[in-house]
Formats: structure tokens, sequence, C-alpha cells
């Protein structure tokens, strides 16, 4: 008998503070549609003072557990990626797992940027198919903490929220991950990244606070290896399923930025009518804007049993993924 990861529940959270454009925009003296046209992007969601990493994760896991409709004590792990945790240490999972009542749940951090749900989504499939125990997968962020306003490319770009799916066996050989491919390039270490924290540069009073803060070192060089990455990950994935871009119901593509997903699509040959977009609205929360574009799209347009969905991703790192999920 053939196990499967079956997704059976989506859900999503955003924090209340919606930032328009012209608020960012007048901050760093561009003109009125300066970021939407080069990102796709006309507003996010920002976190309150009183809003924390754990409690985003927590109300989209929340979601996702109630529409699964299972008792959450079955649930056998929750992975959560992130790169903004509550704490260095300890990991935000485990609290997380407690607030959602899941009792028997082994629960993990996984930090893996931008890319983090692709992996997580994977290690959980797994973990699903070898232990025959229901899992979940929650990627949050809470970027508004990282962002550098003086910084203009990365001041306009991120955003907070949270995604959540929830998976189950199944004996479909339809669900689940059909086909995958996990990439990585330490050559582009450097292009993303926050100086000052690690183990590396760790803090100090020397520190500067704009250290602590993320930065872009090259944004055209970044837009050139996402889109190579994600557009060769996503052959292999499609290759190994053993289908092709046209059989794919809904493209759900990393929302970093606008130019960069529609120019995965057209090297792939996916129509714009095919590819989830959501930034305009939510920006690019990293990790979360895959899942957290799932239960939008779901919600507002059921996603039918059997459709075919490709997922991509590329970020800091470099690392990035692609894979091809029956429905």
């Amino acid at each position: 008998m053939i196990r499967t990861a079956r997704i059976i529940g989506l859900g999503h959270n955003v924090p209340a503070r919606r930032v328009g454009n012209a608020e960012i925009e007048a901050s760093l003296g561009l003109e009125g549609g300066w970021i939407e046209g080069r990102t796709g992007i006309r507003s996010r969601f920002w976190a309150e003072p009183h809003d924390t990493l754990s409690g985003l994760a927590t109300k989209a896991g929340d979601m996702a557990l109630e529409r699964a409709g299972i008792d959450r004590k079955d649930i056998g792990l929750l992975l959560l990626a992130t790169s903004t945790p509550d704490h260095l240490l300890p990991p935000s999972a485990p609290l997380v797992a407690h607030r959602l009542g899941l009792e028997r749940a082994g629960a993990v951090d996984l930090a893996g940027a931008c890319a983090g749900f692709i992996y997580a989504l994977t290690f959980a499939d797994g973990f699903v198919r070898l232990y025959n125990k229901p899992a979940i997968v929650i990627a949050a962020n809470l970027l508004s903490r990282r962002i550098n306003p003086a910084e203009r490319a990365s001041a306009v770009l991120f955003a907070d929220a949270a995604g959540a799916v929830v998976l189950a066996s199944s004996n479909n050989p339809g669900h689940g991950i059909l086909g995958g491919s996990v990439a990585a390039d330490g050559s582009a270490y450097g292009l993303i990244h926050i100086p000052a924290g690690g183990s590396n540069c760790p803090f100090s009073d020397e520190i500067d606070i704009s250290e602590t803060r993320m930065t872009i070192a090259d944004g055209r060089e970044v837009f050139i290896k996402a889109v190579e990455m994600m557009s060769r990950c996503s052959r292999e994935a499609l290759a190994a399923a053993g289908v092709t871009a046209s059989a794919v119901a809904r493209f759900v593509p990393h929302q970093a930025n606008a130019r960069i997903f529609n120019a995965v699509g057209k090297a792939l040959g996916i129509e714009e009518k095919r590819i989830v977009k959501t930034i305009a609205d939510y920006g690019n929360s990293s990790a979360a804007t895959i899942p957290l574009s799932l239960s939008i799209t779901h919600a507002a347009k059921p996603i039918q049993p059997g459709d075919k969905l490709l997922l991509a991703a590329a970020g800091a790192g470099l690392i990035g993924g692609a894979l091809v999920v029956g429905f």
C-alpha cells in the first residue's frame, strides 16, 4: 500500500496594521508609484508593538487545524519555518504547539529564509508517509522588525504574515508531493544578510543598530539568481513528477517581487492567469508567502481534488526549491 500525504487544511493570518506605499515612499523621499512599479506591491501588513511571531503563527495554525477538522491530539509534528523567532533561544515552535493544544506533537523551528516553507513541507510530507501521523507546517515572519528603514532595497519589500498547512496520510497516489527539487548556491551567500547577531559577529555595545537589520547587497544579482534557481528547480520538479507545465492548475511562487515570479512563469510557459499572486496586498513575508497564498486562493476559488500545484521559492543563502503537489 502506497502512503501519501494529503493537504487537508489551510490557514493564514496577518497583523491588523496595513501600511500603504505612500507612507514608505514619503519616508524615503520617493515619488508616488515608485514601489508598485518596481515590485508589484501596493500595501503590506506590519506588526504592532504587542504582536509576536508565535502569536501570528498560532492564529494561522489554528485556522488550518479548524478547517482540517482533525483531533489535535493526533498531530505528530509541527514545523515552524521562520527567520524571526520570538527569541534566539529557545525555539518558538514548542510554544506555538503548546498554544495550539498539540499535546503529542514534536515541534522545531526551521530557518530556511524565503525557501523555508518548501523545505518544511518536504520534511513534513516525509514524516506523514513514514509515521502515518498528521503534521502541520507553519511559516511565519515579522520582517518589519528586521527592516533597515533607511535602505530602500529592503524597506519597500518586506512584510509580516503567517500561513499554515495541515497534512494527513492518504492512500491516493495522486496526493502530496509528486516531484521536487531543492538547491543551494553558497557563492551568493552575502547577497541578502543580517551582518550582526550571529556567532561570527555577536551582539555587543559597539555594534551599530543598523548592523542587526537586513540588507540586500545587489538587488539585480538577486533577481537574476532567483529567477534562474526557481526556473531550474521547477523544471526538475515537473520532470520528477512526470507532468508538464500545462498540467499545472496553479503556480504558487514565493511572492518576492512581481517581476521575479512573472519571469519564472514566462520561462516555464505558464500563463499569467495560472499564477497565484498576493504580493500586491500582502508584500513579501519570506517563507510565509506560499502558504499564505495557498490559503487565500483556496478561500477565493477552491482548489479542486486532483489539481496539481507547482510551488517554487528562492531566498537568502542562496537556497531554493520547487515542489509539484497533488491536492
